[in-house]
């Protein structure tokens, strides 16, 4: 678990770095793009047509789609905001996921989630706090992608009971690659990446693919409720890579906004354990 999350933070770094010279529709192709063409070059062969073979294949297109939006969204927000407070402001998803876990799901929320939730938003005020100190439009699209994001996991809950884990996988990258091919000619007269970019832009798929992939297996291994607090540990790849690259660190304000997010999730996370 904890290296997937390095994966991400490293996958959230470098495209943070790319956008800043090239469109963030080839960047988020490329994402989506290089595990098409490892998937299928390595699983077509060994499971044939069950590799595509699913009875809900809408919601597997509908999961596969809003993961994509998340991309373009996450991408396009850290590319003007430092990556600690990008991050933190990603992380309300799960607060997100346990509201929303009652309308989709059928889930019972109690009142002390409600409150919880509304905790862990007072601390993305602190981030975002409406002094000019971020941008806006960056910052309602992180949020857009936290709320996409949090769908998308709702979505998984519902096809993991009845759907190959390796089906699920190969439907995210071969739905992201077409949906992000569409924003490819707005990039035609972008510049042409430099050998050393082009290792990079390839190496957004390779980091999101071994992410994902080492994800599957630490839930293999280990119960959600036992990984799940484990996923701030992201915020802290998050702050050093923003410092290493970019010489980002946050403010105080960052730093409680943030601390109050965690402790939000934790405290949801114990609740939804605890019954």
């Amino acid at each position: 678990m904890l290296a997937a999350l390095f994966c991400f933070a490293v996958l959230d770094t470098t495209g943070k770095f790319l956008s800043q010279r090239y469109p963030v529709g080839v960047l988020v192709w490329a994402r989506y793009l290089v595990p098409a063409i490892v998937l299928g070059t390595v699983l077509a062969p060994r499971m044939g047509r069950l590799l595509l073979a699913t009875p809900r294949w809408r919601l597997q297109m509908l999961r596969a789609a809003l993961l994509a939006a998340v991309s373009f969204l996450i991408m396009g927000g850290l590319k003007s905001i430092p990556m600690a407070e990008g991050t933190s402001l990603f992380f309300i998803t799960p607060l997100i996921v346990t509201l929303l876990a009652g309308p989709v799901l059928g889930e019972r929320v109690t009142p002390g989630q409600w409150l919880i939730a509304l905790f862990g938003f007072s601390g993305v005020l602190l981030i975002a706090r409406p002094d000019g100190h971020l941008p806006l439009w960056p910052v309602i699209m992180l949020l857009a992608g936290s709320l996409f994001y949090a769908l998308y996991q709702l979505a998984t809950r519902m096809l993991a009971p009845t759907e190959r884990p390796l089906t699920t996988l190969y439907y995210t990258a071969l739905v992201g690659a077409a949906l992000s091919t569409l924003a490819l000619p707005a990039a035609a007269h972008s510049a042409w990446p430099t050998p050393r970019d082009t290792l990079l832009v390839l190496s957004l798929g390779v980091s999101g693919m071994a992410g994902h992939f080492l994800l599957i297996r630490a839930m293999a291994y280990a119960q959600a409720s036992v990984l799940s607090p484990l996923i701030y540990v992201q915020l802290v790849w998050a702050t050093l890579m923003g410092w290493w690259v970019f010489g980002d660190l946050p403010g105080l304000s960052a730093v409680a906004g943030a601390a109050i997010i965690v402790v939000s999730g934790l405290a949801s996370a114990w609740l939804a354990h605890r019954r």
